[in-house]
């Protein structure tokens, strides 16, 4: 069976770093499983790895998504899956890379991404209740009966919104039931992590570089260019910035929504990660080098 490599974990843990000195080592090529850094425009506040650190290792699926176009799960386990073969055709080991749990859980489980027929009458039903009571109030419907769904759907998105209610009300997509793993291809998984006082001061650190960096700038050229109303906005590190741009917080208190919003993002990932059987952990506090990290990877990949 062909063998793909995946290493995931929280946010800030050290994933990007790990996975271009294991590519190197085993001739990879890394598939991004990030549903941010899809995105175009949106270099600094995803932490997408700059060509400086990716030291000449093609990455793939970054950067290619205009922030107003909407890309679905389906469509990345279709791009993600065309890459792999590609890449194997090539003589070279696929890497998939990223802390979207929807995205790699799609191509390591056989999932039918088939929602329920539409109810003609229920989304005209739906259509109404949302022009009269508004976006927030659908979108906080949607928290309700499917919090994952709302997660990743921008309120504003009135098609989405309303789309993802049906679906919920009707049982939910099949693509949550995650039961059957893939037999397409033999998967090595592992995640990256640290003591979480390490990772949220990391995470702290990261954001406030970020500002360094310029994501402010970034943030309002997405603003500008796009409004607040397309799905790219519903991202930490950028939804944050909407009350700063209509004058209602100062800067200061879009950083620390930024780091708190991460924080709590963290938490999500690794409770997600966690039940995962699948998973080799990787805790960097345990390893005295990157060196060290590397060679209890590929021991386990080997054996």
């Amino acid at each position: 069976m062909k063998k793909v490599i995946i290493i995931t974990g929280p946010t800030a843990s050290g994933k990007t770093a790990v996975s271009v000195e294991l590519a190197k080592k085993i001739n990879a090529e890394i598939i991004s499983a990030d549903s941010m850094q899809i995105y175009s425009e949106m270099q600094v506040g995803t932490a997408r790895p700059f060509p400086e650190e990716m030291q000449g290792i093609p990455h793939h699926l970054m950067g290619f998504v205009s922030p107003d176009a909407h890309y679905s799960t389906a469509q990345y386990k279709a791009d993600a899956e065309a890459l792999i073969e590609d890449i194997i055709s090539r003589g070279k080991t696929p890497m998939i890379v990223g802390g979207t749990g929807l995205y790699i859980n799609s191509l390591t489980y056989d999932i039918d991404f088939s929602a329920p027929e539409a109810d003609l009458s229920r989304r005209e039903e739906l259509s109404r209740e949302y022009d009269e009571k508004g976006a927030d109030y659908m979108h906080a419907l949607l928290t309700e009966k499917d919090p994952e769904a709302a997660a990743r759907i921008h309120k504003n998105d009135k098609v989405r919104v309303i789309r993802a209610i049906e679906i919920a009300e009707k049982g939910g997509r099949k693509e949550y039931n995650f039961r059957k793993p893939s037999e397409k291809y033999d998967f090595s998984i592992f995640a990256v992590t640290k003591p979480r006082e390490k990772l949220y001061s990391d995470i702290n650190r990261r954001v406030d570089i970020m500002f360094e960096m310029g994501l402010e700038k970034e943030a309002r050229s997405l603003y500008d260019n796009y409004g607040e109303d397309i799905q790219a906005f519903a991202a930490i590190g950028y939804k944050e910035f909407i009350p700063y741009f209509k004058g209602e917080i100062d800067l200061p208190a879009v950083s620390e929504a930024i780091k708190l919003n991460t924080r709590r993002y963290a938490k999500r990932q690794l409770t997600w990660l966690r039940p995962d059987e699948r998973i080799n952990w990787i805790n960097v506090a345990e390893f005295d080098c990157i060196s060290s990290i590397l060679c209890d990877i590929m021991k386990k990949i080997d054996g």
